[in-house]
């Protein structure tokens, strides 16, 4: 079963309880977190004034393709009340993937490794905290 990193942010409403309902709903999705960095709390990049966002890494285990991944990250996004149009707005909830065991993917609606792992220390941080031994080839 492959292994997958997601990155996960909040500032919307109670955002711990945000990333603990994502964490509960990935794992009813047949995605089994198996580490989950420490939230840290982060200025908004870009968009509207803000909140400050929770933001943090989880390790998981999945047999979902990346494409089924990335359609249940939107669907848990979607019912925790995320609504997308409003580029670096805020959100009750955010799920990137980071990595999808060694693949690599381009095309309009996907990219693996995440393009912007190594431009954002709020992604990097908590990853190497939680798998500091990973494969650097994309940092």
């Amino acid at each position: 079963m492959p292994t997958v990193y997601l990155a996960y942010g909040s500032n919307m409403g109670d955002r711990q309880k945000n990333i603990n309902a994502a964490v509960k709903l990935l794992n009813q999705a047949k995605i089994t977190v198996t580490k989950i960095s420490r939230a840290i709390e982060t200025q908004p990049i870009g968009g509207i004034p803000q909140a400050s966002y929770l933001n943090g890494a989880l390790e998981a285990q999945t047999r979902l393709s990346p494409t089924q991944l990335l359609k249940q990250t939107k669907r848990i996004e979607h019912t925790i009340g995320r609504i997308h149009g409003l580029k670096n707005g805020p959100r009750p909830i955010d799920l990137d993937i980071l990595l999808y065991g060694n693949l690599k993917i381009k095309n309009k609606g996907l990219q693996i490794p995440h393009p912007e792992i190594k431009k954002r220390k709020f992604v990097l941080n908590p990853l190497k905290e939680i798998a500091p031994n990973l494969n650097n080839n994309f940092l």
